[in-house]
């Protein structure tokens, strides 16, 4: 293990001493291409999988996940304890939570599993403490919530943020603009859509050797950087939403408080005292992106108690009747919806139609 990391350690400090300009991009990509490599290797090493994940892998239940990264004794399983009601261990001291401590709260009708994480510690995407278990099952995850400390927020902010990139996990960012095809001869082809700072055709072609693709297919639609076509290449990106909860703001003046919700992506809360958890369970909503779906039956009025929940990417009356159940599909001849993703009241609709937020469907079956 430590040949990998003091490999990393080297490729590091080559690309600190290199000055970025025109005639070093392609050396600094070929840099960070090896890098990328090297984190992968360190993520899932050679010789087939790593052994069970002591306890850190809990069952996926609910419409949504939602992981609590953050260090040790920022707060995290008090806000568990007080959001989903359930116990874990709380100290002074650090490491109190050795494994993943699942908890479940229904909010707007949507059932969403937290998952209260161990502690996490600098070096983790190397391997550190159970860093990688930790990060493992935050990968797994619909939204982060990242606990900080509001009296030392930015430090820590940037660390576990470079933590989590090291593997592969992107935060509140949309997968690259890039499209990449291999093909078997030609060699390697660059479109460019809109002009390029830092990528040019002998930088493509350096780290797509590193990865020996000597054939490809690229079309750049946006001003790409190394690290942008790396991800693409390595395919195993995971963009996922994030919140930054700054948790103790009991221990901050009122000005302090002004200046922190300014921030993006951020909610103050005390998870002690629960000050601001509607503030929070609004946003987590928002972030979640989900979508409800009230059930009809013939001649009845709508069950309101318990909707079907969409993610608002697969929301389509098919994605509807496979929640339901799988056969539904197979029987389905029509849909009938009420609300807003149709224009009167109720409204036939075929498999494809997208369903919006609180709308009312009843399906009926082929005789």
């Amino acid at each position: 293990m430590a040949t990998i990391l003091e490999k990393i350690a080297a490729i590091e400090a080559e690309m600190a001493r290199t000055q970025k300009n025109k005639a070093t991009s392609g050396h600094l990509g070929l840099l960070k291409a090896k890098l990328a490599k090297l984190r992968r290797e360190l993520i899932t090493p050679k010789g087939g999988g790593g052994g069970p994940g002591e306890g850190f892998d809990v069952a996926k239940t609910g419409d949504a996940r939602i992981g609590f990264v953050g260090f040790p004794s920022v707060g995290k399983s008090t806000l568990l304890s007080n959001l989903a009601g359930v116990y874990s261990e709380v100290a002074a001291y650090e490491f109190t939570t050795l494994t993943t401590v699942p908890g479940c709260i229904k909010y707007k009708g949507a059932k969403i599993q937290l998952l209260d994480l161990p502690g996490i510690i600098e070096g983790a995407k190397d391997g550190k403490g159970r860093g990688r278990q930790v990060i493992a099952v935050a990968r797994t995850c619909s939204l982060i919530f990242i606990v900080l400390d509001v009296l030392k927020p930015l430090g820590h902010k940037k660390i576990l943020e470079h933590e989590l990139e090291g593997f592969g996990l992107r935060l509140n960012k949309q997968p690259p603009n890039i499209v990449f095809r291999k093909k078997d001869k030609g060699g390697v082809n660059l479109q460019c859509m809109v002009t390029q700072s830092e990528l040019d055709l002998d930088t493509v072609k350096s780290i797509l050797a590193e990865y020996k693709i000597h054939n490809a297919d690229i079309t750049l639609r946006y001003d790409a950087t190394a690290d942008d076509l790396i991800d693409v290449i390595e395919g195993n990106r995971i963009y996922v939403p994030c919140i930054y909860l700054l948790n103790k703001i009991d221990q901050i003046s009122i000005e302090e408080l002004d200046v922190i919700y300014k921030i993006p992506h951020c909610v103050p809360i005390s998870a002690h005292h629960k000050w601001n958890f509607d503030d929070l369970l609004e946003k987590m909503w928002e972030y979640l992106k989900l979508v409800r779906i009230y059930t009809k039956p013939k001649g009845q009025l709508p069950d309101y108690q318990s909707p079907i929940v969409l993610h608002s990417d697969r929301r389509s009356v098919e994605d509807f009747c496979n929640k339901l159940h799988r056969t539904i599909a197979k029987e389905f001849k029509y849909a009938l919806v009420w609300g807003s993703s149709v224009k009167h009241m109720p409204q036939k609709v075929g498999k494809d139609h997208v369903l919006n937020d609180e709308d009312v469907v009843q399906i009926v079956k082929k005789i």
